[in-house]
């Protein structure tokens, strides 16, 4: 479990270098708010470019690109899902969002990434079930990295040191 960190901040000014930050895309993978916002405003008017020239990704894929001004080498942007009752499938597209984003890091061989709590801001997934669906589906895959999760505000970070010291 040692693998697997809670840090408390904005993704987008990591104190650390990560080999791959995930961002929180939306689908047509246009520069939005949010974690993306804040990622595309760091990294400089380049991403949003790279981001543009996919033409959109559907909800539960992910791709990379270039990290520019980030800390960061590359950034895997992955699309969650808009909560609307759970009854749509939101559970497996959150679940694919993260698959999707750890199968590029492996492709990447990447030693370290920084990932936030995907569809918890405007989406509207309720928070402590995306964290149990994020850290169960991070711990899945057999990934030799380390792995910071990045909440944003004391909430978040305290759901998720909890759950993540019942893992232990």
């Amino acid at each position: 479990m040692e693998k697997i960190s809670i840090i408390k901040g904005d993704i987008s000014y990591l104190p650390i270098h990560v080999d791959a930050i995930v961002n929180a895309a939306n689908s047509a993978l246009v520069p939005g708010g949010g974690v993306d916002g804040a990622l595309n405003r760091k990294a400089g008017p380049s991403l949003g470019r790279d981001m543009l020239k996919f033409g959109g990704t559907p909800t539960g894929t992910a791709v990379y690109t270039q990290a520019y001004d980030l800390n960061a080498d590359c950034v895997i942007h992955a699309v969650g899902p808009r909560y609307n009752d759970g009854d749509h499938g939101e559970k497996q597209q959150l679940i694919d969002a993260y698959a999707s984003s750890m199968r590029i890091a492996q492709q990447l061989e990447v030693n370290s990434i920084a990932l936030p709590f995907l569809s918890t801001g405007i989406y509207g997934y309720p928070l402590a079930e995306a964290i149990i669906v994020a850290i169960d589906t991070i711990m899945k895959f057999d990934l030799d990295a380390r792995i910071y999760f990045v909440a944003f505000d004391d909430t978040t970070e305290k759901l998720a040191k909890k759950y993540l010291n019942t893992k232990d």
